[in-house]
């Protein structure tokens, strides 16, 4: 079977396109131009351009020696953090910048939690002198100051979402609003795998570049294109996709999907989707979300802005409903414990989000012939403040 989406837009029972009915033109224009965009050889040639000379790319896979001796098995890093940005994020944000351009829009909408989105928003849309706001929630706003600044020196107006929880998925609604209200001139940029299709496809395959360097990195080092075992967080879940996508028909590879239990799953305070959730419907698609009994979306919570999110993008619940990954909730302490523990062992800050993949080194044993990788999906510094209270630093 295949985990990639179907031409309905589906992965398994999840994905589709639920909006309403004023959104259907956006939505229904993107998704009749995208693939043929994308494979224009001129916007390949761009794209691949942009990646190479601005982004950085490709990103160093890293052989973490002191980790892997400590743990005894292979231990890789994947270097997103070293993206131009510092995240994952901008690989996607170039294609779509890229597809806005070529579909004429002069106006650019985004929602943002961690921030690292946003900031990839709007370095994008300074690049090519377009318009750029972008929605974060309240809360997110005061608690990632310096993505915050860094959005507005690149020349965006950031507005803040006042209603629920104020943080991503509010933002993500506003956001929606706005472009239900400037349905001609605005492109909405997500930044993760969710949204109605073809998003979750669309920002897959722009972060497939991942997995592709991946597989082209190994092979020069270890002689094979596959890991025994690939690790990477999931909120809405871009990094993973793009870390998965050239592994996800192959069973051989491990896929390994690490969520946040914040202050742990039964808590009441977390954003464990896989656990806690039930299928439903959020921004645009089916897919597992945290409910109350009676279908309201519960509040998710993770001390990582960029993980509480109430649900998971459609690939990654078909994943999950599959057996294809294992998917393993980690709490804030074991996360903020491997940000001070890689900072130390590796010479790395990770983002908060990051480290929650690297504790699943305390969750499973591996055997000193396996090949694990680890998608170090963003860097630190977005958190400090928050290492900072932390650990009284």
């Amino acid at each position: 079977m295949s985990y990639n989406v179907n031409e309905k837009g589906y992965y398994g029972e999840f994905g589709g396109a639920y909006i309403p009915e004023m959104l259907y033109p956006n939505v229904e224009e993107l998704r009749q131009n995208y693939l043929k965009i994308t494979a224009e050889p001129s916007f390949q040639a761009e794209f691949d351009a942009l990646l190479k000379d601005y982004v950085g790319r490709p990103t160093p896979l890293y052989f973490a020696e002191r980790l892997s001796a400590k743990y005894n098995t292979k231990i890789y890093l994947k270097r997103e953090d070293l993206c131009h940005t510092g995240a994952h994020k901008v690989n996607n944000t170039i294609g779509q910048i890229l597809l806005a351009k070529r579909l004429g829009k002069t106006r650019i909408i985004a929602e943002t939690g961690a921030g690292q989105h946003g900031v990839a928003t709007a370095t994008v849309c300074a690049l090519m002198g377009l318009e750029c706001i972008v929605y974060m929630g309240e809360i997110d706003i005061k608690r990632q100051a310096p993505n915050v600044a860094r959005m507005k020196m690149l020349g965006a107006e950031v507005r803040a979402a006042l209603s629920g929880s104020k943080t991503l998925k509010d933002a993500t609604n506003e956001a929606i609003r706005d472009w239900i209200n400037n349905p001609v001139d605005t492109y909405y940029i997500i930044g993760s795998v969710v949204g109605p299709h073809p998003y979750p496809d669309m920002v897959a395959r722009f972060q497939s570049v991942i997995s592709k360097e991946i597989k082209e990195q190994l092979l020069e080092k270890e002689g094979r294109e596959n890991p025994d075992f690939l690790i990477a967080c999931v909120g809405g879940g871009s990094n993973a996709a793009g870390a998965y996508y050239h592994f996800l028909d192959d069973e051989s590879v491990n896929i390994i999907a690490v969520e946040a239990a914040g202050l742990g799953v039964d808590s009441g305070e977390s954003a464990a989707t896989s656990a806690l959730g039930k299928i439903g419907v959020i921004h645009g698609s089916k897919t597992l979300l945290m409910q109350s009994p009676d279908g309201q979306i519960t509040e998710p919570y993770s001390i990582s802005a960029g993980l509480d999110y109430p649900g998971v993008g459609p690939m990654h619940a078909n994943l999950f409903a599959t057996g294809r990954a294992e998917f393993i909730s980690i709490t804030d302490d074991q996360a903020m414990q491997w940000g001070l523990k890689l900072s130390q062992m590796e010479g790395l800050i990770p983002a908060i989000e990051s480290a929650h993949a690297f504790a699943v080194l305390d969750e499973k044993q591996f055997k000193p012939t396996d090949i694990v990788v680890i998608n170090l999906s963003g860097r630190g510094d977005k958190d400090l403040n928050t290492y900072i209270d932390y650990f009284k630093l």
